[in-house]
């Protein structure tokens, strides 16, 4: 997945900011779906609270998946962050069928201090209607910083 990141989050890595409430490889990161009612403003849109149109339906929580297991490594020159895929959302015919966008969230508990990290436009929308969700995170992590 190609991961579009929110102005917030990139101001935070270049002042040292985004250090004191985001631990890479700590903190619990979520990946949340939203309709294409949902209009992404990179500029400004900082937290969770920001965000509309969630989608709804059965085999979907509110808030989205956890993505477990955040890391960080270092190998040659080239510095990667990424986590576990999140679970897959399951089949229903009840279930949801207009996600179009992917939010990867810094899930505090409270959506007014749950940082937006980056989105995902999957260009269509997708669902669990017709069979089950996956979302597999790349293979070389979430985002890399480097080159080898």
């Amino acid at each position: 997945m190609a991961w579009i990141p929110y102005d917030s989050y990139l101001k935070g890595m270049k002042t040292g900011e985004f250090t004191a409430f985001v631990d890479h490889d700590g903190d619990d990161f979520y990946i949340m779906l939203v309709t294409n009612s949902y209009v992404p403003d990179r500029a400004a849109h900082q937290y969770q609270s920001d965000l509309t149109n969630e989608v709804t339906g059965t085999n979907y929580t509110a808030g989205g998946n956890i993505c477990a297991n955040p890391a960080v490594t270092v190998s040659g020159n080239v510095i990667t962050w990424d986590a576990s895929d999140p679970a897959t959302w399951a089949q229903s015919a009840s279930g949801f069928s207009n996600a179009r966008y992917a939010i990867l969230v810094k899930h505090t508990g409270t959506a007014a201090t749950s940082n937006l990290i980056a989105y995902n436009n999957f260009g269509s929308d997708q669902g669990n209607v017709a069979g089950d969700f996956a979302i597999e995170l790349a293979a070389d992590g979430i985002s890399t910083l480097g080159s080898s």
